[in-house]
């Protein structure tokens, strides 16, 4: 498996997921605003 890291200071792959209330959220809606902090728990439902 090839992973794709990323450099500090580098932009993030754009990328959407269901929050959990099942509504969807792309990581860009958040640029240019405060950091956004992902936290990808396993076994969370």
């Amino acid at each position: 498996m090839k992973l794709n890291l990323i450099t500090p200071g580098e932009l993030a792959p754009d990328f959407e997921l269901e929050d959990v209330h099942g509504r969807l959220i792309r990581l860009s809606s958040f640029r240019g605003g405060k950091p956004v902090v992902l936290a990808f728990l396993r076994g969370f439902m």
